[in-house]
Parts: structure tokens; C-alpha cells; sequence
């Protein structure tokens, strides 16, 4: 427990003093200071939930600290982040939340995910495009300016078309697509995982939050699944977001911009709403490149409202 703080605080210190740096130095010094605390938390870690940015992992995250202050008796406040619950009470399992970019970075491993093998994983995936396109509005509204650097985004400032964001090289499309693509080549060879898609979440949120608890052997009660699911629903976390209920835990839960409704981190969670932001042809383009690229294990071929694919994921996975 003390060894995650003292991770975080050697992490500030490093980044604080990597502001001198060139530009290029800078990135390199800050990235590996964010793998090192990852991977050290992962070595922790009783189970890990990896997803790419913008994948409903807020959502999922809260539907988790939810039930956890329910079956403990935790102030609602109480945002689950890595071992902090576990802190207040051992009985709480200790859970990364990790994009997998940092980590890659500090082991060097490339494509390959030795560092969660043993490490229970659950992967959260979403529909590349959706992804996408909350990820431009994430860099627009809410993303930091050294966090576009850190990352390789566009500037701050920068004017950069929703399309242009979504079909190029560097982010967009691409960065989700092989992302997704990696962990399908490894998901084999991880001893304990489970893939939870966005879509199924949204579709019957209590099964796939009692199947995720149910693998982490907490077998919840029916009223600790509803009363999770409902206090996480979207329009109790616009709430949530607007009063600044997890303040304490930084600006990952507050508005980037007050009465911007683009600039909070519960946006609209709308499956299928790419579509509402690119004319016809634009539409065709995006799912061309999904169907063309992205691995057909995780059933995003361009329908509306993708049907279910668990047992198929499930066998492609190895599980």
C-alpha cells in the first residue's frame, strides 16, 4: 500500500523536473515515469482492467466503486483508483485501470503484454469509431495541454477537423484499431481474462457487471447490482460530474469547461453516434476501414447496434 504512494510521489518528482528538458526528452522522461508507477502498480494488482481511452471505462469504474461502498459501508465520493479502497478496508481487491501505453513504453515489450500474463486482466473494448470521435472531443475540450504532448495529439490549439482527427495517421482510427488488434493477438496467452464489451454494457449493464464481479469471485447480490447500475447510469453521472462529487479525484470527474456539455467526461455514451457527426460517404469510410482492419473477434463490422459476441470472443480468446 505504501509502495503504490511512494510510486506516485517518485513519478511527480520526475515529471516536475522534466519540464527543462527539450521537448523530446521531456516526453521520453515523463512516459517512463508513468510506466514505471504502472508497472509497479500491475505487479500489485489483484485484477487489471486495461481498455484504450474513451471506452466506457469511467462508467465501468464507477459501477465497480459503487458496489464496493454498498457491501463496505464507503462515503459515495469514494472513486475506486487502483488501492485506494483497498486501503480502507484489505477485503477490497486492488484494480489497475491502464490504457497499456505507458507500461509498454517502461518494459519495452512492443506489441506483446508478458507484463499482465499472470495478472487476472479484464479488456474493455468499444467500437473503434465511437472511440475515435470521443477521443477528438476529448483532446479539444478536456485533454491538458503537456498531456497532448505526452501523447502525441495535435497541439493545443490547434484547428483540426472531426473527420481529419478520426482518419489520421497518428490518432483516431488507426491508434484504436491496433490497440484492439494487439491485445487480440495476445489475449491467448493470459492465464486469467475476461472481454467486456461497451455495447453488451449499455445493452444489459446489470449482467455484464454481475458477470465481471462474478469473475472476481465477489459473488454480488441482485440489490447490489441495481443499485450499482442505477447509480451509475448516465444522467445520475452528469449529476455526479456537474456537482463535483469526486472532486478529490482530480479532473479525471469534473467538466473541462463550464456549460460546455462537450467538455465533460460523461459526453453522451450513445452507441452508434459517430454517425452523427460525418455525412454518408464520410460513414462508409470509417467502416470500411474497421471491417478492413480491426480483428473480427470483437464483432464490429459496421452494424448500428452490434448483436452480442461474448462466446465467440470467448473462444477466440482462449477462454
Amino acid at each position: 500500500m505504501i509502495d503504490s504512494v511512494v510510486n506516485r510521489v517518485v513519478r511527480e518528482i520526475v515529471v516536475t523536473a522534466a519540464r527543462l528538458l527539450p521537448a523530446s526528452e521531456r516526453v521520453r522522461v515523463r512516459r517512463r515515469a508513468r510506466g514505471r508507477e504502472d508497472s509497479r502498480n500491475l505487479a500489485q494488482a489483484d485484477y487489471a482492467v486495461v481498455s484504450h481511452g474513451k471506452s466506457g471505462r469511467t462508467w465501468l469504474s464507477v459501477m465497480l466503486s459503487r458496489f464496493f461502498q454498498l457491501r463496505y459501508g464507503l462515503s459515495e465520493r469514494s472513486l475506486l483508483i487502483f488501492d485506494n479502497l483497498h486501503r480502507k478496508n484489505r477485503a477490497i481487491p486492488k484494480i489497475l485501470f491502464t490504457h497499456d501505453n505507458y507500461i509498454r513504453d517502461y518494459l519495452g515489450n512492443g506489441t506483446r503484454k508478458t507484463a499482465f500474463y499472470e495478472t487476472p486482466t479484464a479488456l474493455l473494448v468499444r467500437n473503434p469509431a465511437d472511440v475515435a470521435v470521443s477521443q477528438y472531443f476529448q483532446w479539444r475540450h478536456r485533454m491538458l495541454p503537456h498531456k497532448k504532448e505526452l501523447n502525441g495529439y495535435p497541439a493545443h490549439g490547434a484547428e483540426v477537423a472531426i473527420f481529419d482527427f478520426v482518419m489520421n495517421e497518428e490518432q483516431g482510427l488507426k491508434r484504436v484499431v491496433g490497440f484492439m488488434n494487439e491485445w487480440a493477438r495476445e489475449l491467448p496467452k493470459l492465464r486469467d481474462k475476461l472481454i467486456i464489451r461497451y455495447e453488451d454494457m449499455r445493452a444489459q449493464p446489470q449482467a455484464e457487471l454481475r458477470r465481471l464481479l462474478t469473475w472476481m469471485a465477489l459473488d454480488p447480490t441482485d440489490a447490489e447490482i441495481e443499485q450499482s447500475v442505477e447509480f451509475a447510469a448516465f444522467e445520475n453521472l452528469k449529476k455526479l460530474e456537474q456537482k463535483r462529487v469526486f472532486w478529490w479525484s482530480g479532473t479525471r470527474m469534473v467538466p473541462g469547461q463550464k456549460g460546455n456539455p462537450d467538455s465533460f467526461k460523461v459526453r453522451r455514451a450513445k452507441v452508434g453516434g459517430y454517425r452523427d457527426y460525418f455525412d454518408d460517404d464520410q460513414v462508409r469510410q470509417i467502416d470500411s476501414y474497421v471491417r478492413a482492419h480491426l480483428d473480427p473477434m470483437f464483432g464490429y463490422d459496421g452494424a448500428e447496434t452490434p448483436a452480442p459476441v461474448v462466446t465467440e470472443m470467448r473462444r477466440a480468446a482462449g477462454q
